[in-house]
């Protein structure tokens, strides 16, 4: 037996905890930018994934009109940090909502490198960065996509083997529901079947 869930009779929030809790694991985007004054702005976003490879863009969502968001749209460029396990505890610093103009870099102490290609910088720690000139954004309803053409892939040559990213190595952390997050768990390995036509 099933419970049904109607999005036009059930509150945000609810719908929300529903949405997050199912459409699981999320990859996390750790978004860097920096306003237009110059203050460096750090934030985790969980709805976030690949758009297109040719050109290469990705894209994630801010619910609500975050300072992620408004530095983009002031400056036309962010960064897509690979949130690594070992910084769990300061991802999740950076999720704190700051008064505007204070930069969660310096507030929760993650240390940052200069990017090659765009203004906001790099988190020095996390193994794999995307630096991203804006695309473009489309609005719905309480949200906005931001879509970001990379123009600069940056990986730390430790998390490489054979010249390929190794997933054990990068350890990313997923978002889930509620307050829970995923680590890396067991990998399988399981090669697509091509289509053979019939004789």
């Amino acid at each position: 037996m099933r419970i049904d869930f109607d999005p036009d009779h059930s509150d945000r929030n609810t719908f929300y905890r529903l949405l997050t809790a199912t459409v699981v694991p999320r990859p996390i985007a750790w978004i860097s930018t920096t306003s237009a004054d110059g203050t460096d702005n750090l934030a985790p976003h969980s709805f976030f994934t690949i758009s297109s490879v040719t050109p290469p863009v990705v894209q994630f969502t801010s619910v609500g009109r975050k300072d992620s968001l408004r530095n983009i749209e002031d400056t036309g460029a962010f960064v897509v940090n690979l949130a690594p396990e070992p910084l769990f505890e300061r991802i999740n610093a950076t999720a704190t909502d700051f008064p505007r103009g204070i930069g969660e870099f310096d507030a929760c102490g993650v240390e940052r490198e200069p990017s090659l290609r765009v203004k906001p910088p790099r988190v020095a720690a996390s193994p794999v960065a995307l630096e991203c000139e804006l695309h473009s954004t489309l609005r719905i309803g309480d949200s906005t996509v931001v879509f970001g053409r990379v123009v600069h892939a940056a990986v730390d040559e430790s998390v490489m083997v054979d010249g390929h990213p190794e997933i054990t190595r990068m350890r990313p952390l997923t978002r889930l529901g509620r307050n829970e997050w995923g680590t890396l768990g067991g990998i399988r390995e399981l090669a697509r079947v091509p289509y053979v036509p019939e004789a």
